[in-house]
């Protein structure tokens, strides 16, 4: 019988296969001076190798995973009522890809649907090539962070107090009515990061920085964050509490101050 740790592990091989594809293509279009970038209908820069990326991983998903479901960033979703579908942002961090930054990454979850409608992330992989580290988890199997063909495990830290606690987001757009909650909690903080991105989430995870918060982020965004941060010992939820990477926002904490967090954001 397969024990719970060992239940996705064909999953989590094949969304590593998936990382090393997307690495090899992003890695030999990032800096090279022939980058096509191109805007969307929401005004948010997309380069030729988002696209790339995207396309080669859906071609082998199409191939091992034929009866899965798909939601990208770039060519849109489809789930047709899926107990099982795939989220893909194959670049996330594209402003960083695009003007040189090495902080970017693709992202692949496993999102499975239970019979109640209710669904959960069971499979994460965030492989940033450039700054030569891969996180991954899987349903109840831990997270794990991979440097330099070194792969250990994370945990997050016991930081239980916000005023010691370090807390990154990327910037101030998008928090509306939370934006002055919001910067009274970072002034009150013992330090402050506007790291932004995946990189937050992961740091949280890897117990380096204990809160990490984005105001407005996508299913592509989240879902693979989602699953890392919480097999590593956090939480993960929006800014109203709701758990999961569905509610349009993304928190991530390392549990002990989530509640803190959610109840300074919405004062």
């Amino acid at each position: 019988m397969t024990s719970d740790s060992a239940r996705y592990a064909d999953d989590l091989a094949l969304a590593h296969l998936l990382a090393n594809l997307a690495d090899s293509i992003a890695l030999d279009r990032y800096q090279s001076l022939d980058l096509v970038v191109t805007t969307k209908p929401d005004n948010t820069p997309v380069t030729d190798a988002d696209r790339a990326v995207e396309t080669a991983i859906r071609q082998m998903l199409a191939q091992h995973r034929p009866s899965d479901g798909l939601v990208g960033e770039e060519f849109g979703s489809d789930i047709s009522g899926a107990k099982r579908y795939w989220v893909i942002d194959p670049i996330d961090g594209t402003k960083n890809f695009m003007r040189g930054v090495p902080t970017w990454a693709c992202l692949i979850a496993l999102i499975e649907v239970a019979d109640d409608g209710t669904s959960e992330t069971v499979v994460g992989v965030v492989s940033s090539p450039a700054l030569s580290r891969r996180w991954f988890a899987s349903w109840h199997a831990g997270a794990f962070v991979t440097f330099h063909g070194t792969t250990k495990k994370i945990l997050v830290s016991q930081v239980g107090s916000l005023a010691d606690a370090s807390i990154s987001y990327s910037d101030f757009n998008g928090f509306n009515d939370r934006l002055v909650p919001f910067q009274n909690m970072l002034a009150a903080a013992w330090r402050t990061r506007g790291l932004g991105d995946f990189w937050s989430h992961m740091l949280v995870a890897e117990g380096a920085v204990d809160v990490a918060i984005e105001p407005t982020l996508a299913l592509w965004d989240m879902a693979a964050l989602d699953i890392i941060v919480r097999e590593a010992g956090g939480r993960f939820t929006n800014t109203a509490g709701q758990s999961g990477p569905f509610g349009g926002s993304g928190v991530s904490t390392n549990g002990i101050l989530h509640s803190a967090v959610i109840d300074n954001l919405n004062l």
